[in-house]
């Protein structure tokens, strides 16, 4: 099963990998085009966010981000890994706690004394629900990254708003001030 896992992920990341390397100068022409219009969508933000919540990673092409496809991936991969491992582990300690309870010894968790297994169970349960809130936190984190980053490609970044700092003098104290201005050219 973890090979299977390791398998799929392998392939996506690959495969995401392939297509940013086709595409980079397409999004990077692109996205240079889309700075230059005056044209504002207020849907493309949640666009982006609807995609990324549908597919995990949806939303990043959609802003053509496609360097933040493997991160998603790879974040929900590895936390979805732990949560099955730790899963696995919780139903082991759990199944062989309700066999010696039985009568049953299994073979694997022999040596283990009730308490242990007890514990064991405890362990896993918890580090299980931990990893699903980590799985969760991530999927949440990828759809507001995709929401965040096609609200910020529509702002005005051009040479026209600029912020320079300002040294004076101070007529009073005759010591040097330094200020911060913000300018904007017509």
């Amino acid at each position: 099963m973890n090979k299977i896992i390791f398998i799929v992920l392998f392939f996506v990341t690959m495969g995401t990998a392939t297509v940013f390397a086709q595409t980079k100068t397409d999004a990077v022409l692109v996205a240079k085009d889309s700075l230059k219009s005056n044209d504002i969508d207020p849907l493309t933000p949640a666009k982006a966010a609807f995609f990324s919540a549908v597919l995990p990673g949806l939303g990043q092409a959609y802003n053509k981000k496609y360097w933040k496809i493997p991160l998603v991936y790879g974040a929900l991969g590895t936390s979805m890994y732990f949560y099955i491992s730790n899963n696995k582990n919780y139903h082991k300690y759990r199944d062989a706690y309700k066999s010696r309870l039985e009568g049953y010894v299994t073979d694997d968790l022999a040596f283990l004394d009730n308490n242990r297994l007890i514990a064991g169970q405890k362990f896993y349960q918890r580090n299980r629900d931990l990893s699903a809130l980590v799985t969760l936190a991530f999927y949440a984190l990828n759809i507001i990254d995709a929401n965040v980053d096609a609200a910020l490609i529509q702002f005005n970044v051009d040479e026209n708003l600029s912020v320079k700092p300002f040294i004076y003098p101070n007529d009073v104290t005759l010591k040097t001030n330094v200020g911060l201005t913000l300018n904007y050219n017509f």
